[in-house]
């Protein structure tokens, strides 16, 4: 089992020797290794069962770090970078001979960003390597957001969790890159569109899911739970799955299904805020994985804001049902 813990300098001696360790950040809870071993990215692709075609995010200390790794910072993406690092951005800018082709997957950009949490920025401080850390769970399940979750998932493959608490944002970051002189958004995550587009202008959105994805974190399935998940109208998919007999659980926005088992239902945000609601997304969709429902009924989030990502999560989560 992995020790749960504060101690930077024993996450550093771990990611030292090649070893992975598990990290906090302000959106999830990743699995780091140095950036600069193939064969650490090797051991982080095997132990989250991840696909080789899927590219990894390395995290950086500063703006200034991230510029030993990148062939070129383009300015309106360095714009982005100097107004919203550290936090849940992603950039995609052309790698240098430094990056390993795995953690591209042979891709000629690097994804990079600068986490917002205190202990992991200490931590990537102390190194003199960046950590490359996908989400610190199995390949295409929910992704953690505290250190149990970690634990539960893959406590027996690690040594050491560094402890940072809960996420304070719970979704994935914003990703970020450019396609000839126009702005494009290749995943949506916790930073908003809007705070985007009030330092570049319009910027288009790349919605095309695909199993050889440019970017982290676009595969068609992906963020998904075990049990069976249903999007639609919860009150039409309550009706039905109660005239099936179904042992069903639901995950709704702001309001709670009468009838419903306390232990078989989870309620996002009950004040309708939307950063509630994502903050909470990933717990809420574990926990009822857990609760031995042979399907999971949800409904999607108002389509403004942090609610576009949230949405792409739930979309994300259905797509093999």
């Amino acid at each position: 089992m992995a020790i749960i813990g504060q101690d930077i300098a024993q996450a550093k001696k771990h990611l030292e020797r090649g070893e992975l360790v598990a990290i906090p950040t302000e959106t999830v809870y990743g699995l780091a290794g140095n950036a600069l071993d193939p064969v650490a990215i090797a051991s982080i692709f095997e132990t989250k069962n991840r696909p080789s075609f899927d590219p990894l995010i390395i995290h950086v200390s500063s703006i200034h770090e991230a510029m030993r790794y990148v062939a070129d910072f383009p300015e309106k993406l360095k714009e982005l970078g100097k107004a919203f690092w550290p936090g849940p951005l992603t950039l995609l800018l052309p790698k240098n001979d430094s990056i390993p082709d795995l953690v591209t997957s042979g891709l000629d950009r690097v994804a990079v960003r600068v986490p917002d949490h205190e202990l992991t920025l200490s931590l990537l401080r102390s190194l003199d390597f960046p950590l490359s850390a996908p989400s610190a769970n199995p390949f295409g399940y929910i992704s953690p957001t505290n250190p149990q979750h970690v634990e539960a998932q893959l406590g027996e493959k690690i040594p050491f969790i560094l402890d940072g608490g809960a996420c304070r944002v719970g979704l994935e970051s914003t990703i970020v890159g450019m396609e000839g002189s126009e702005i494009v958004v290749y995943r949506l995550g916790g930073l908003e569109l809007s705070e985007i587009e009030n330092i570049v202008g319009s910027v288009r959105i790349n919605n095309h899911s695909s199993s050889n994805p440019q970017s982290p974190g676009v595969l068609e399935s992906h963020y998904a739970p075990r049990t069976p998940f249903i999007l639609g109208d919860l009150d039409i998919l309550v009706k039905e799955y109660t005239t099936l007999n179904k042992n069903f659980a639901v995950l709704s926005f702001c309001k709670r299904v009468k009838g419903i088992s306390e232990t078989k239902q989870f309620v996002l945000s009950e004040s309708s805020d939307i950063k509630v609601a994502a903050a909470n997304l990933f717990a809420a969709m574990r926990l009822l994985d857990e609760s031995e429902s042979e399907v999971i009924l949800a409904e999607l989030m108002p389509d403004i804001g942090l609610g576009k990502a949230i949405n792409d999560r739930l979309n994300r989560a259905a797509a093999k049902s």
